[in-house]
This record gives C-alpha cells, sequence and structure tokens, in this order.
C-alpha cells in the first residue's frame, strides 16, 4: 500500500507542477499579446488618423507571399497539433516527424517574410517611410522575431523527440511550446487581416 500511496503522491505533484507550468506559460503569453496589441493599436489609430491608407507615396503590399504564409503557418500549427496528439495516445514515434515539419514550415515561413521584406524594401517601402513603413516594419520584424524563438525550440523538441524522450506521461515541454507556436500563428492571422486586407 506504501508504494501504491507513493505512486499517487507523485501522480499529483506531476499533475500540480504541470498545472503551475501551463499557468505560467499563459501568463507570458498575455504579455506578449499586450504587447502585440499596442503593435496593432498603433496601426489602427495611425490609419483611422491618416487622410489616406496606405499613404500614396508609398507601394501597395502584396497579397500573395502574406497569403502563403497563412496558410503556412497554420499548416505548421496542424503538423504540431497532430504530433502531440499522436504522442498523447501512445505513439510517440510519430511525434519526431511532426516536430520537425512543424519546424521546416516555421523555417519556410521565415524564408517567405525575408522574401516580403527584400520586394518591399526595393519597392520602396522603408523603415523611414513614414508611419506606415515604420509600424509595418515594426509588425513584421517583432512577430519574425517571435517566429525565431519558437523554430529553435521546436527544433529542440524535435531532437528530443528522435531520442524517445516524450511518452503519454511525459510531454509537458511539447504542450507548452505548442502554445507558444499557436499564439504565433494567431498573432500572424490578425496581422494578416489588419495590414495586408485591410
Amino acid at each position: 500500500m506504501a508504494g501504491a500511496g507513493e505512486v499517487l503522491q507523485q501522480r499529483i505533484e506531476r499533475e500540480r507542477s504541470s498545472t503551475t507550468a501551463v499557468i505560467g506559460m499563459i501568463a507570458f503569453l498575455a504579455s506578449w499579446a499586450m504587447m502585440f496589441s499596442g503593435l496593432f493599436f498603433a496601426f489602427g489609430l495611425s490609419r483611422v488618423r491618416a487622410e489616406q491608407w496606405p499613404p500614396a507615396s508609398v507601394p501597395a503590399l502584396p497579397l500573395g507571399l502574406p497569403s502563403l504564409n497563412t496558410l503556412v503557418i497554420a499548416l505548421s500549427s496542424v503538423a504540431l497539433l497532430f504530433g502531440l496528439s499522436r504522442v498523447k495516445r501512445g505513439h510517440a514515434r510519430a511525434l519526431a516527424p511532426a516536430l520537425y515539419l512543424a519546424t521546416a514550415l516555421g523555417a519556410l515561413f521565415v524564408v517567405l517574410q525575408f522574401k516580403l521584406w527584400t520586394d518591399m524594401w526595393s519597392a520602396g517601402l522603408h523603415a523611414s517611410s513614414g508611419q506606415y513603413g515604420s509600424l509595418f516594419y515594426a509588425l513584421t520584424w517583432v512577430h519574425a522575431v517571435h517566429v525565431g524563438v519558437g523554430i529553435l525550440a521546436l527544433l529542440w523538441l524535435s531532437i528530443r523527440a528522435s531520442a524517445g524522450a516524450f511518452s503519454p506521461a511525459r510531454h509537458l515541454s511539447v504542450k507548452l511550446w505548442s502554445f507558444y507556436w499557436h499564439f504565433v500563428g494567431v498573432a500572424w492571422l490578425f496581422m494578416f487581416l489588419l495590414v495586408f486586407l485591410t
């Protein structure tokens, strides 16, 4: 009976630690959400106050690359969700390929974002091109930094998953970073709607 009691106590401790970690990640993401909200608000306020938006002096933003990037980051989230659901159901070997796919799609997102920046820079939209240019680059650069952090985390998780580090009972770090990655995806969706579609 003592052994069963110890097992129960360990399980309670794991669940308590897991709950604390999840709450911590949610609080962390809430602070980043406030920062993004501030940038979105500044962009929206500039637009409302402007007589013409975008200003006639700047090139129009394309829709093709940002639309493709929206699909890429959404597929990355789907891959991560798939891997997490598989490890929860006892198929831990399916996690590593899903994580590598999510990582590769995240890297593709950054490559496409870099292409967008270079295209817009060549077209004459610079960070010094008034409020419109500065806000465009501020929003997309800050977001790209967060994507970069997520890519490094997913790569680290991929390597650990390949080594068999995760199981149905032990996958908290994958769960926490999936929250982060989905947050990055949702932030991009809001940015896409606000900056590119309106």
